[in-house]
């Protein structure tokens, strides 16, 4: 029986494993604490109740989460075929969660990295086999959301990508071939309009619902760049620029001063109930 991990119960790691379960892979979804997973698992629970509201497919929650077990710490990996990490968007943190990684997985397992903008090929260093490191940059939200970027490393062998590839149609999703480059595509075009649009907000030529009305509005966008913040997590956009700005070094990347101030009030978005908009349960209020 292949068994897939997915390492991180945050917004990222809830959507991949349950996009995992739907499409009948068995999945080990693993965190550093049993309330984050037990969280998480209530989360997977109410996406898929939710999802027929949603324009998703209508889901038994009992089956999709009886395909999902859960684990404390990478050693529940062990003889995993293919593992997805989904930790947060900090070189640090990803490297500490890959050096465990290296030890505990066969030599013969696949890691995906799902990252918004750290390279592969910086990832796969601290591997012993860079050959097996792969990167796959899912969109939030996982389930919904078809289309992926696939990014090979330096030394991302053939096999690795084709063994992806497969994972990646069995779970619903079409795959676009990306170089390795910071950011890749989407996110070395998309931090810099969120980015901006912040500094629009900070320096009060407009509110928040003013700058993704203009968006929607005149663009045709089905959500703004605030909105879309937002939903990705206000924290995880910050470490995306800060990753753009060091990778690049081109100030045409500096952080806006204004998500460094909300992440560090927890102000993450959709995840914290408040970002430039609040969530109550109803409709989204702009506050920022």
């Amino acid at each position: 029986m292949t068994v897939i991990g997915v390492v991180g119960a945050g917004v990222m790691g809830i959507g991949v494993a349950q996009n995992l379960a739907q499409t009948g892979h068995d999945v080990v979804l693993v965190d550093t604490d049993e309330s984050i997973l037990t969280a998480a698992l209530d989360g997977i629970r109410t996406n898929c109740r939710m999802s027929p509201f949603t324009g998703g497919p209508r889901l038994d929650p009992d089956d999709v989460l009886g395909r999902i077990r859960t684990a404390v710490g990478v050693a529940g990996l062990a003889g995993a075929e293919l593992v997805i990490e989904n930790v947060t968007e900090n070189w640090d943190v990803k490297r500490a969660v890959h050096t465990e990684l290296d030890a505990v997985l066969d030599s013969d397992a696949v890691v995906v990295v799902n990252t918004s903008a750290i390279p592969i090929t910086t990832m796969a260093s601290v591997h012993g086999r860079p050959s097996r490191v792969v990167g796959v940059h899912f969109m939030n939200p996982v389930p919904a959301k078809h289309v992926v970027e696939l990014i090979p490393g330096v030394h991302t062998s053939e096999e690795t990508v084709e063994r992806t590839r497969r994972l990646l149609h069995a779970m619903g999703k079409r795959e676009i071939d990306v170089k390795d480059a910071c950011g890749f595509v989407s996110n070395r075009v998309l931090m810099l309009t969120v980015n901006e649009a912040a500094f629009l907000v900070h320096e009060g030529v407009a509110d928040a619902a003013s700058v993704d009305e203009v968006f929607r509005g005149c663009f045709g966008h089905p959500m703004g760049p605030l909105e879309t913040a937002d939903l990705i997590g206000v924290d995880t956009i910050l470490y995306s620029v800060e990753v753009l700005h060091e990778h690049y070094a081109d100030s045409k990347y500096r952080p806006c001063p204004l998500l460094k101030q909300m992440t560090d009030a927890g102000l993450h978005g959709r995840k914290s109930g408040r970002g430039f908009y609040t969530y109550d349960g109803g409709a989204a209020r702009a506050v920022a």
